[in-house]
């Protein structure tokens, strides 16, 4: 059975992207950084034969003239919140386990990723801790159905992944490895020298 690794991407648009961080460092550098994390995110993960990559993208008419590699499969993100995008995600891939990240953390490796494919092969949900209260990263191994996985979870808080752990609470859920993105002025300078360093040319397919 494939196991699924989706990272979520938005369009990389001045002011629409990493605003918390825009606000410390500028757009334009807040801007530059996303866009190289997000192009070196995929180009890391996605060839890694262990999963198939999926792109879950924002705004949805990003489908038709894409700034990401074509060759990926993509899906748009659709309405809602990110708790009702992330569900829309796990509904609408085929069957098989799934990991979904986002693409701001330039700290993520595939070992990562095959650490959280392996937990889930005990497990029916994971969550990739943060310092900020939040997750990096979710997955489910979808043997059985998961209801309404993050209904009721506060967003952007300190109690992100509390709230969702109390959520799933009957049901098995496993911890990888702790990585945070990048939303401060104070984490941008710790990573600003090599984020980008694994970035493919504009063009590259």
């Amino acid at each position: 059975m494939i196991r699924w690794l989706v990272i979520i991407v938005k369009q990389p648009v001045a002011g629409r992207v990493k605003t918390r961080l825009a606000a410390g460092v500028g757009v334009t550098r807040a801007t530059a950084f996303y866009r190289n994390s997000s192009r070196a995110v995929i180009a890391r993960l996605s060839h890694d034969k262990r999963w198939s990559t999926t792109l879950s993208v924002a705004p949805d008419t990003t489908l038709q003239r894409p700034p990401w590699p074509c060759n990926l499969r993509q899906m748009p993100q659709g309405h809602g919140d990110l708790g009702d995008r992330m569900e829309r995600a796990f509904k609408t891939l085929p069957p098989g386990p799934a990991i979904l990240i986002g693409s701001d953390i330039p700290g993520i490796r595939p070992a990562h990723i095959a650490e959280g494919f392996r937990i889930l092969g005990s497990h029916d949900v994971i969550f990739g801790p943060a310092d900020d209260g939040g997750f990096w990263l979710v997955g489910m191994a979808r043997r059985r159905p998961v209801l309404n996985p993050f209904k009721g979870v506060t967003w952007s808080s300190e109690h992100t992944l509390t709230d969702n752990l109390r959520v799933l609470s009957g049901y098995r859920i496993g911890l990888v490895s702790n990585l945070n993105d990048i939303d401060t002025a104070v984490a941008f300078s710790t990573v600003e020298d090599w984020a980008g360093r694994w970035v493919l040319p504009v063009d590259a397919r």
